[in-house]
């Protein structure tokens, strides 16, 4: 008697326990987390495991006879030359894009903002260049670009032309940069333009009352209240940045020479042309955690850009 006696209690408070409502409702939103988890485990944690261990052997994508070579790979990829000009403008992309689309993005987000006559299309227009493939543009700009005297840019150059614009490293790696900025600029400007949208008008009337120029107004009030969607659009440019492919690729093909090329370029590559699986992993494992420190720092970053403007 003793024992059930003992027993019927605590299978009572168990299932009181499961039964209570407080615990269903935890129970409930930690079910939400399992398709979570399976996505994360299936996309990133597992892909993530084989690129650590396939970096530390010869592995070449076919055969199944693996070789561990410990940090070879490693040490090859800081001393080819492809893989550090990948490396190099890969950053020089990133940060490029991110600093000069900023810096248009505002000002045509402010000035879209303002009521005129055919707001709506002027809007539309520069919003167009997002809308079509990145891989497609890279091809029609490749026309327009074309070093060549039957390049659209240089026919209309005339006896000026023709100017090497995808032929030589330097204007090379400006032409795929700025053609980037060109169809970015309109997306990233419509998002401030939404953040713009949410502010009062109340904070512009009572600056006029204080007699605050529109200067004055912008930097006491617009780019302080921009904080937050200058945090998303920078992180949105950096990390596409850090991962492009399609444009320089389709534009220049990653020349001349390797002066636009990038990263995942050189990965893929490595990976699948050259058969160096092992290599183009190590060189992904980097990648990652390059990927990873900037983003960091630059979460870092704008915290504190959004603390002293706030």
């Amino acid at each position: 008697m003793t024992a059930s006696g003992t027993r019927a209690p605590a299978a009572t408070g168990a299932l009181s326990w499961l039964t209570s409502p407080k615990k269903l409702e935890g129970l409930r939103l930690q079910a939400f987390l399992v398709p979570i988890g399976i996505v994360f485990a299936v996309l990133f944690a597992i892909p993530l495991a084989q690129s650590l261990y396939f970096s530390v052997t010869d592995f070449n994508g076919y055969s199944t006879e693996v070789d561990f070579v410990g940090l070879e790979n490693y040490r090859k990829i800081f001393s080819d030359p492809a893989m550090l000009a990948g490396l190099g403008f890969t950053l020089l992309y990133a940060i490029g894009t991110t600093v000069i689309v900023t810096l248009l993005a505002i000002p045509l987000a402010v000035l879209l903002n303002r009521r005129f006559f055919g707001r709506n299309v002027v809007r539309a227009v520069f919003f167009f260049p997002a809308i079509p493939s990145i891989a497609i543009l890279g091809l029609v700009w490749g026309f327009i670009l074309s070093p060549l005297g039957s390049g659209a840019i240089n026919s209309l150059l005339g006896e000026l032309g023709p100017v090497p614009w995808l032929s030589d490293s330097t204007l090379a790696q400006l032409s795929v940069i700025m053609v980037a900025v060109w169809s970015s600029t309109g997306w990233h400007a419509i998002l401030y333009l939404a953040y713009l949208q949410s502010i009062p008008d109340d904070y512009y009337e009572a600056a006029r009352v204080d007699g605050a120029s529109p200067r004055q107004s912008f930097f006491s009030i617009t780019l302080p209240l921009l904080a937050p969607a200058v945090t998303i659009s920078s992180l949105l440019l950096m990390t596409g940045g850090l991962k492009v492919y399609d444009l320089p690729y389709t534009l220049t093909k990653g020349g001349p020479g390797y002066a636009t090329f990038t990263i995942t370029q050189s990965i893929i590559q490595s990976g699948i042309a050259q058969a160096k699986f092992g290599q183009a992993s190590a060189l992904a494992v980097v990648f990652m955690l390059v990927v990873g420190a900037i983003v960091a720092v630059q979460l870092v970053l704008s915290s504190r850009l959004e603390g002293r403007l706030s």
